[in-house]
């Protein structure tokens, strides 16, 4: 059964387990079990999805249970008039607060603002040599994208030398290998923490938080967060 957080005669929202697609897609065959279906199968209802998160982050997910809902909230996510929130587990030691103001480029090669500001919440070491350091070394931080691109926040902090641990796309292959040898983690540790928005019918704000999934939580006790 999916987390239900929020849920009202419009939208509704879950906790999205890291490593579940949102829906079917041909670039993830291997996938048998998809958000969408689940949803729709626990409630007896049809729902739409009205904003994406990749299959390895994990956190708020929000549907819509009509189409001119769907429509309106999309909108809003296109018009980057939705608050986002999320925390990330990276490599090294982040600055206690930053902005990144990098274009990211889509898949046809066309160049896109894209913009995202961080706080440091917390910082841990782990007495275990990694590369030439005597430790590893680790941030918890939160992230807020001002802009919605593709695996923006991925792109963004493996721009400033803090990759996200377990983005197999764009982070550090070796610090993926130390988890998953070490602590068998494979999960990206990014989780869409908090959405916040005016609700399309109502008129009213909302605001929506997930709490961490088992994973997120296992790598913050390890680092003795």
């Amino acid at each position: 059964m999916l987390d239900i957080l929020y849920k009202d005669d419009h939208l509704i929202a879950i906790n999205k387990p890291h490593g579940l697609l949102v829906h079917r897609s041909a670039i993830a065959a291997d996938a048998k079990e998809f958000a969408l279906q689940m949803l729709r199968d626990q409630l007896g209802v049809k729902v739409n999805p009205v904003h994406r998160l990749d299959r390895k982050t994990g956190g708020v997910l929000l549907f819509a249970f009509d189409k001119d809902t769907e429509i309106a909230m999309q909108q809003q996510f296109m018009d980057n008039k939705v608050g986002k929130t999320y925390l990330a587990i990276v490599r090294g030691y982040t600055p206690d607060v930053g902005e990144i103001d990098y274009p990211l480029r889509k898949e046809n090669g066309t160049l896109q603002e894209a913009f995202t500001s961080y706080v440091t919440l917390k910082r841990g070491e782990i007495d275990m040599p990694f590369g030439g350091h005597a430790t590893s070394r680790y941030s918890l931080a939160e992230l807020t994208p001002a802009t919605g691109r593709m695996h923006q926040l991925r792109k963004h902090m493996a721009h400033i030398f803090h990759p996200i641990i377990g983005d197999r796309t764009h982070g550090c292959n070796k610090q993926n290998k130390l988890f998953k040898e070490t602590w068998k983690m494979e999960t990206m540790l990014l989780h869409a923490l908090k959405l916040s928005f005016i609700h399309p019918v109502t008129n009213t704000p909302v605001l929506i938080e997930a709490p961490l999934n088992y994973e997120f939580n296992r790598v913050m006790q390890l680092m003795a967060w």
